[in-house]
């Protein structure tokens, strides 16, 4: 049987002999380890739709910073928090069964119909298999209502500015999360008072997946949250042309036509097509150009009327309408 050292570690007959032979000091044994579990810090609750979800991190050391004596037991309690005695509310909480934790963590759905219209305090300890306590958690108060309105009716619809949202749902704010393609999990991707929002960062093409969550608030800046949301797939299909270009200005020289403008900014922008017209004539387009907003036309004729227009094309091939003509006569 060996000793326990200062340090902790055990030390067993031979090594004893070892530090005695070399006149060092083992000193008396250290009293038994007390293994108290530690307390659960990190308790939260929250309501959505008909249950309280509430978690915590579960515990791995003792007080004294050792493992817990395994099994452990979780003692979770919720009860009735006005007025709030701790004795009291431990002598007649409802004690909920322990569910398994995963990665650490320790997830309840307690059903909240029992207590609609009320507030609940939630608690928590841990008891190591040797019967001792870890004492009660951080207390966590969750006001009860109504389950919030679950939203309905998800649809989604590909516009110019992106992939607008809509839905039905009563509450003071909504939640979108988001799914793009290629990814596993949902991300909050916005909070929003109305039910409608658009999302600018969706890409055409690309399959995105989308949920939303109405949010009711509450006393002390807490929240309730509804069931989410059935989900909605959108690939957006790009069919919106770029904006007219503006400013078209014609230059007339002694053997061409100067044209510039101001340059479009749609971040799919592909370049620009020239149109002309000879006199009274249709309009023939008579070049395709990248995005640099000029073009110089030196198949002109002194004596002749001119008369051009532009439009605009982005990288899915959809054109604008041509801008207002511009008229120039070469002498």
């Amino acid at each position: 049987m060996g000793l326990r050292t200062p340090t902790g570690s055990l030390v067993g007959a031979f090594g004893v002999a070892v530090v005695l032979a070399g006149c060092g000091y083992v000193g008396e044994p250290l009293p038994p380890l007390a293994n108290v579990p530690s307390r659960v810090t990190t308790l939260a609750a929250v309501q959505r739709g008909g249950v309280i979800i509430a978690q915590f991190l579960v515990p791995q050391v003792t007080t004294e910073n050792y493992p817990i004596p395994r099994p452990v037991k979780l003692d979770l309690r919720i009860g009735p928090s006005e007025p709030f005695n701790e004795t009291q509310w431990a002598g007649s909480a409802q004690q909920i069964p322990q569910v398994p934790s995963k990665n650490g963590i320790a997830r309840y759905e307690i059903p909240a119909s029992a207590w609609t219209g009320k507030s609940v305090v939630i608690g928590v300890r841990v008891l190591a298999r040797n019967g001792k306590s870890s004492g009660w958690s951080n207390f966590f108060a969750v006001p009860v209502v109504a389950p919030p309105q679950k939203a309905s009716d998800l649809a989604a619809v590909a516009t110019a500015a992106g992939v607008k949202l809509t839905w039905q749902a009563q509450g003071s704010q909504f939640r979108i999360f988001r799914r793009p393609e290629g990814v596993e999990e949902f991300a909050l991707a916005a909070t929003v008072d109305r039910p409608e929002w658009t999302d600018p960062d969706a890409e055409f093409g690309k399959r995105t997946t989308y949920l939303v969550q109405t949010v009711v608030k509450l006393e002390d800046n807490k929240l309730a949250e509804s069931d989410l949301s059935d989900q909605i797939s959108i690939s957006p299909v790009d069919t919106f042309p770029p904006a007219v270009p503006a400013g078209l200005h014609a230059t007339a020289g002694p053997a061409s036509v100067e044209l510039s403008w101001d340059p479009n900014t749609e971040s799919d922008l592909a370049g620009y097509r020239v149109y002309r017209a000879v006199g009274g004539g249709p309009f023939e387009k008579i070049a395709e150009l990248s995005a640099v907003p000029s073009y110089s036309d030196k198949a002109v004729e002194r004596g002749k009327t001119y008369r051009y227009a532009m439009s605009a094309l982005d990288k899915a091939g959809n054109e604008s309408r041509q801008c207002a003509p511009v008229e120039v006569v070469i002498e």
